[in-house]
């Protein structure tokens, strides 16, 4: 998927062999989605037959659509489950593993990140933090927001099109013409932010504490913006913060045969952003 939408052939939006790809692209996806499409048949079938105690998100999304088909088909159910699937992949589980990379390799900071969260349980006499408690927690979010602005899940969001010619900022961009927003560069923008590549969560405790990455903020839009912006931000959002809290509160990390600081950083671009080595820690339970 990463080599069709970044290839120099669809840069090419209106030459011959631009369109014979893009034919070759919709073919190939049309036959794939129709494998998970069944896939996600069974699963409704499934719970279509036997329903559960613990209600899901398929079984609250059925129950929806037998009160008023109108309002949500198996169709949309089948669409939306897709939607969901999809945009998991490789996001919420590739800006966590960069978080705890960034925290291992900087160990002040792991260590800072540590002490609030297990101080904040010990005064209030907790054995877990809850989501509630997430807004009290201000390094977590600082490091959290320090992560999303040195690696966006989604590099270069999403690819747009423009829907007419327009002019930017003198530039013309011919209508039809694939358009992507590098979130990667705005977030090390020198311009911007000081010490651009250096994991500095404390940015966000003083003059940057405002800035947000919920698409109000265009110095840091990990979810995009507007109209188009992420659809999965709030889950995403709860998920890191809740796994971060996880991984650092409640275990001591170390790397096997290893420093820190020879951790390989490099990164392989795409519609997500990974790490080219993935991250082999070890835990210790507290």
């Amino acid at each position: 998927m990463s080599a069709s939408l970044f290839s120099a052939e669809f840069a090419r939006f209106d030459s011959e062999s631009s369109q014979e790809m893009k034919e070759g692209i919709l073919k190939a996806a049309e036959f794939n989605f129709g494998k998970l499409f069944a896939k996600l048949d069974e699963k409704i079938d499934e719970k279509l037959r036997s329903r559960g105690e613990k209600r899901d998100l398929v079984e609250a999304l059925l129950d929806i659509h037998q009160r008023d088909e109108a309002q949500l088909s198996r169709d949309d159910i089948r669409h939306l489950l897709l939607d969901l699937f999809i945009a998991g992949i490789d996001t919420t589980s590739g800006t966590v593993e960069w978080a705890m990379t960034e925290l291992i390799r900087n160990p002040e900071k792991m260590t800072k990140l540590k002490n609030e969260i297990r101080s904040f349980m010990s005064e209030n006499g907790q054995q877990q933090v809850q989501e509630s408690d997430i807004p009290l927690l201000p390094y977590l979010q600082a490091v959290v927001k320090e992560a999303f602005r040195l690696h966006p899940a989604a590099p270069f969001l999403l690819p747009h099109k423009a829907s007419f010619d327009v002019e930017i900022n003198g530039y013309i961009v011919p209508e039809n013409a694939q358009i992507l927003i590098n979130v990667w560069a705005i977030g090390r923008d020198s311009r911007i932010w000081k010490n651009p590549d250096e994991f500095m969560p404390e940015r966000f405790l003083n003059e940057n504490g405002c800035i947000n990455f919920k698409g109000r903020d265009f110095e840091l839009i990990p979810f995009g913006a507007g109209r188009r912006i992420c659809p999965g931000l709030p889950l995403a959002n709860r998920m890191v913060h809740q796994m971060l809290v996880t991984f650092v509160g409640n275990y001591e990390w170390k790397l096997e045969n290893m420093k820190p600081e020879e951790m390989d950083m490099n990164e392989n671009f795409g519609v997500t952003l990974q790490k080219a080595v993935p991250l082999k820690a070890i835990p210790t339970k507290l």
